[in-house]
């Protein structure tokens, strides 16, 4: 088992492996993948998690918060570059992973990535709940509490334990998703026209709320910038900054999504890269100046609330006006996360069945759509379920610290496929491999020690469970061991005899 679990595929059998029999088309641009990765960025994070991450961790300092999330990143997305322009398949750091660290490693992303993925399109669909519900107020339109919100949530001492909240379902947040799904299984191209759409709108209302809000700023909001911590780790001063900053991680997730639709993208080698650094630099800019303004329009010890630019804007009578437009923009924003995500848990599952670690059937392709359509069924039925069961709180920092184990493997990965393979063709290289790639494995993993141990502990059941499905069904089905590439147990008793 030990030789399977570090043996790893070449990038010419990752090719072949995409390419038999499983075409997927070819029609995404650098332009569209850069929409992509703004899709899936801006979302949950700027119109839900800044306010809780100011009141609760940073302060102010929630400026400091989301640049250092976004040098994580960056780093971070600086190595996805490299990977994706030299290995231009599906699967995203999973492929990357088991062309160089080998099976067992890229089972563990891969298991990851599914935590990533599949629970954020669950968790931004509870936020996207949360403003239509807000906006169909306003029109004095009312859902009843039992059916829109989640019958589960964490219990007040935090941990683990889970309690009963009197409610039966999250009906919105499911009946969003199954619509996102049947957008997904429709095909890529019908997808990402609708992603474009999307984003215009939720680009246009950020900018617009900068605009309108930086006449409003009051300095004095400002100080202290760094609040005194309590006393305890991660509430306020610099441990608060980087507990922030793992909070707000979640935010940044959409930009290693683009990097699981190479094979539908027109020239991966130029592209790729494009699309990830462009919307990566794009969204971090939005990030902080967003930061900047809403902090200074309101004091941070009120932005615990679950709608803060709306709230921020509701503190001025004179922009209440805005606050419609914020809202609708809030929940666009929310859906092309959604759109995004599905996508790419999609082609997870996808690549994953195409190597044998997971059942043959995730690895369907639809003959009209070219769409991964059982997987895409899956992601949308699994998602919908724990969309409607639980609440923000319990999913989102489980996505980061998913996010962030992948992250650091990709980065330690551009290192050894630098020492192990250096005569491949890197179209697109890593600049001063040795600090980028160690600066971004150490930011990520800083931010992943800097959240909770309850968040450590459900990310062990996750991975136990990983473990579980690998040794009961990947280990035997797996490509490598079925196309003889590495030695039977016969054999090696015969080989040692």
């Amino acid at each position: 088992m030990r030789s399977q679990l570090f043996a790893t595929k070449s990038i010419a059998e990752l090719h072949e492996a995409d390419a038999g029999g499983h075409d997927l088309r070819r029609v995404l641009s650098a332009r569209a993948l850069t929409l992509l990765g703004i899709g899936g960025i801006i979302g949950t994070g700027i119109f839900v998690l800044t306010g809780t991450a100011a009141a609760d961790h940073a302060g102010p300092a929630l400026v400091l918060s989301f640049i250092v999330a976004g040098i994580g990143c960056t780093l971070a997305g600086l190595c996805y570059s490299e990977f994706a322009a030299m290995i231009p398949v599906s699967g995203s750091a999973y492929s990357y992973s088991y062309a160089t660290l080998g099976e067992g490693v890229a089972w563990f992303i891969g298991w990851n990535l599914i935590l990533e993925y599949l629970f954020a399109v669950a968790t931004v669909s509870t936020g996207w709940s949360g403003y239509v519900l807000s906006l169909l107020d306003q029109f004095h339109i009312h859902i009843p509490y039992a059916l829109s919100h989640a019958p589960l949530d964490e219990g007040k001492a935090g941990g683990l334990d889970i309690v009963r909240t009197g409610a039966i379902l999250n009906i919105p947040a499911m009946a969003i998703v199954a619509a996102i799904a049947a957008v997904c299984y429709i095909g890529i191209k019908q997808s990402s026209s609708f992603n474009s759409v999307i984003v215009t709108i939720k680009v246009a209302v950020v900018v617009m709320f900068i605009v309108m809000g930086i006449g409003y700023v009051q300095p004095a909001n400002w100080h202290p910038f760094i609040p005194p911590n309590t006393g305890q780790f991660g509430h306020f001063g610099w441990s608060g900054v980087m507990g922030a900053a793992g909070v707000i991680f979640f935010a940044y997730i959409g930009f290693d999504a683009v990097s699981t639709a190479a094979q539908e993208t027109r020239n991966p080698q130029r592209d790729m890269p494009i699309g990830i650094l462009t919307s990566l630099v794009i969204c971090t800019v939005l990030y902080v100046v967003t930061a900047a303004v809403l902090t200074g329009m309101v004091s941070y010890q009120k932005l615990s609330v679950p709608a803060p630019v709306a709230f921020a804007i509701d503190q001025y009578p004179a922009l209440q006006w805005f606050g419609l437009p914020v809202k609708i923009g809030a929940i666009a924003g929310m859906t092309s996360v959604m759109l995004v995500m599905t996508l790419a848990q999609a082609r997870i599952f996808f690549a994953m069945a195409r190597d044998g670690l997971l059942w043959p059937v995730f690895g369907r392709v639809h003959p009209r759509f070219r769409t991964p359509s059982v997987a895409t069924v899956v992601t949308g039925t699994s998602a919908a379920i724990i969309g409607g069961l639980f609440p923000v709180r319990i999913l989102g920092e489980l996505v980061s610290i998913g996010t962030l184990a992948a992250f650091v493997t990709v980065c330690l990965g551009v290192l050894v496929l630098r020492r192990t393979r250096p005569d491949l063709p890197r179209p697109f290289r890593t600049p001063a491999p040795w600090f980028t790639c160690t600066a971004g494995a150490a930011v990520c993993a800083a931010m992943m020690l800097s959240l909770g141990a309850a968040t450590w502990a459900r990310l062990v059941i996750w991975t136990v469970i990983g473990v579980l499905v690998y040794a009961f069904y990947g280990y035997h089905h797996s490509c490598l061991r079925t196309t003889n590439r590495l030695p039977s147990s016969k054999t090696t008793a015969a080989a040692g005899s």
